[in-house]
């Protein structure tokens, strides 16, 4: 993205900005960057096809980091069409600054990795002197073309907020259903002529902190829904979890049907296969690796799939081509599902959440498993009173084995779409046991403190799946040790890696294992003739994200359930005997677990322990005990064994 450097000129702001200028504010601590000083958002519904929005905003920057106000993102596409762009300054001396829509620039959007094919764009101005004591405002007005009747009115940020205001204009004889999140209801003014006003003050801003629930499932926002006289249909609009079933239904309708092509494709991927799990697994095969991820935004497509046929013809698609090629294939074999629209940052969709399109970005399938299929394989299954055991499947996480879904989305809330409607149902927390690192090292110390070893590490779960997405394209031993260097070095000062293996790299259904053997210089520290070791070789299971002097205030959220277990046996040098071993560990709070213990049979010292995670939202309530969990890990993991010569 090149720099847009915009010829501002002397101009006047507009008389609403002009009038928030020494307007009283509340102190604000030193990471308090710039508050909002105000903001309108005025909605205009034209008709189902046309939807007019008119945004004004002011923020008074407060600190250097503020700055990033000055630059003003409208996004468009082929469906959303801005009329109008506008910025000013008001410095705290001088003149005032005006930017106009001659000297916007439309950009792309950064893109993070991956394939992206998108007609989303952005127009930008850059205001000038954001900086502290200034107010930046801009102006700004859209024309729509809507795929649904719904707005979302996301009124807190980062940045506190001092006023804001949203209004609704329909056309007689439409009406609205309005839910709150994470706000009291505030009930509307109303302005007469089928217009209502709402407004809020003095929003908090929401300060990130480190594993907090996503963003999205903490701000204040009002969503709103709005139809014609009679109600919503489903072609244009929804106002809960079933009507919205029924929304993405006809959306997507027609899209799974299969071509001559498909169903060629079926029979020969599960020939040979006797059973309907082989036939499942074979075609979930070829999805996940077989399909390439690419992310398509265009339009409509934002929401709709491609049609099954153009994806297996392209051999591309994103997350609800991929899904919704795999209902068509499994129908092939009998086997009937449903699509599950869902939020990848689990928390972003809550049980109290209203039913809004937006607030999803992922898309997997529901499969119905024939009855009488059991297999302990299948872990990702939810009984539906009407439907039986669902199984469901990411089409999309090619590193997941078919039976399982990733940690991110285990206890997430998705929009089950059935011929009945939506159903917004929880999806399986999975054992913890299934993610798992599994770590086995036989040990040698001699008298120097020399510690020369061979590990033995099998990993399951998303333990297993990141580093195989980390080693995907790797190629050289080089590169594929380089997990195993990040550990140790994590763990030692310094070490060496003598060899090193890779096991079911490509077999997802296979734990993944490392086999490796390393010497570390001095890892053992001499006091006088005695030897100081640390019977916990490697790995870390701590973290000092508590460790702050602000009170925590949101929840933290662990990645998913997991089970960890170390076993390290540590030769002592001829002659050496152990004087004194760390005391055993046995912390259980509920959410997560620690168990250790050190033991001596013959020369060999034996340390094993277990790390688990149980609950994946642990409480503010419960953040104390958390830091004190993560404390006694800690020292745990900092503990040594004395050892001293037996002569002695």
């Amino acid at each position: 993205m090149s720099a847009c450097v915009p010829q501002a000129a002397a101009g006047d702001a507009p008389p609403w900005m002009h009038g928030l200028v020494g307007v009283p504010l509340p102190s604000y601590d030193e990471k308090t960057d710039a508050v909002l000083l105000y903001s309108e958002t005025n909605v205009t519904v034209v008709s189902t096809d046309k939807i007019k929005t008119h945004v004004r905003e002011a923020y008074k920057i407060l600190r250097p980091n503020g700055r990033e106000h000055g630059t003003v993102w409208v996004h468009f596409n082929p469906q959303i069409k801005i009329t109008s762009l506008h910025g000013w300054c008001i410095p705290a001396q001088g003149k005032d600054y005006e930017v106009k829509d001659k000297d916007a620039m439309d950009v792309s959007p950064p893109i993070n990795g991956g394939d992206l094919v998108s007609d989303v764009r952005y127009r930008i101005v850059r205001i000038p002197a954001p900086d502290p004591g200034n107010i930046i405002g801009s102006d700004y007005e859209t024309e729509a073309r809507p795929l649904g009747l719904q707005d979302s009115w996301d009124f807190q940020e980062t940045d506190p907020v001092r006023e804001s205001h949203y209004s609704l204009q329909l056309p007689a004889g439409w009406e609205y259903k309005v839910a709150w999140m994470n706000h009291p209801e505030v009930q509307p003014k109303d302005a007469s002529n089928n217009q209502w006003q709402w407004t809020v003050g003095n929003v908090p801003g929401i300060r990130r902190e480190p594993e907090m629930p996503p963003f999205r499932g903490l701000m204040g926002q009002m969503v709103v829904s709005f139809f014609p006289a009679g109600g919503p249909s489903v072609s244009n609009g929804f106002s809960n979890w079933r009507e919205m079933g029924f929304w993405y239904s006809n959306v997507e309708r027609g899209r799974s049907d299969p071509s001559p092509q498909i169903q060629q494709e079926v029979v020969a991927l599960t020939s040979g296969k006797t059973t309907s799990l082989e036939k499942m697994r074979a075609l979930a095969q070829f999805v996940q690796r077989d399909i390439r991820y690419v992310a398509i935004e265009l339009g409509v497509g934002g929401f709709q799939p491609h049609p099954a046929p153009d994806v297996f013809v392209h051999r591309y698609g994103d997350c609800k081509d991929k899904a919704t090629l795999m209902r068509s294939m499994l129908r092939e074999i009998g086997v009937d599902s449903f699509l599950v629209v869902i939020n990848d940052e689990r928390g972003s969709v809550t049980r109290d959440t209203p039913a809004y399109a937006s607030d999803f970005n992922h898309v997997i399938t529901a499969i119905k498993l024939p009855e009488g299929l059991a297999d302990p394989s299948l872990l990702a299954i939810w009984h539906d009173p009407k439907h039986g055991n669902i199984l469901f499947f990411d089409p999309t996480n090619e590193f997941i084995p078919f039976g399982q879904i990733p940690g991110y989305l285990q206890a997430d809330y998705g929009l089950l779409v059935t011929p009945e409607g939506g159903e917004l149902v929880a999806l399986p927390q999975q054992p913890s046991a299934t993610n798992s690192i599994r770590r086995n090292a036989k040990m040698t110390l001699d008298p120097a403190g020399r510690l020369i070893g061979e590990v033995h590490e099998v990993r399951m779960g998303d333990r297993a799946s990141s580093v195989r997405e980390r080693l995907r394209t790797v190629t050289s031993d080089a590169d594929r040790v380089k997990p195993i260097e990040s550990l140790l070095a994590s763990s030692l000062s310094s070490f060496r890696i003598a060899k090193a293996s890779v096991v079911n790299l490509e077999k997802t259904d296979q734990p993944f294992e490392f086999h490796y053997s390393f010497e570390s210089e001095n890892y053992a520290k001499n006091a006088g003739e005695l030897l100081l070791v640390r019977p916990r070789v490697i790995g870390s299971k701590g973290s000092g994200i508590l460790e702050t002097k602000d009170p925590r205030k949101f929840p933290i959220e662990f990645e998913g359930p997991a089970q960890d277990t170390d076993i390290f046996e540590i030769a002592m040098p001829p002659g050496y005997t152990v004087d004194d071993l760390p005391p055993p560990v046995d912390a259980d709070f509920g959410f997560a677990s620690y168990h250790s213990k050190s033991e001596v049979t013959g020369n060999v010292i034996r340390y094993t322990r277990t790390f688990e995670v149980k609950e994946l939202s642990v409480p503010v309530s419960k953040a104390d005990e958390l830091k004190k969990f993560y404390r006694i890990i800690a020292s745990d993991e900092r503990n040594t064994a004395v050892l001293k010569l037996a002569s002695q």
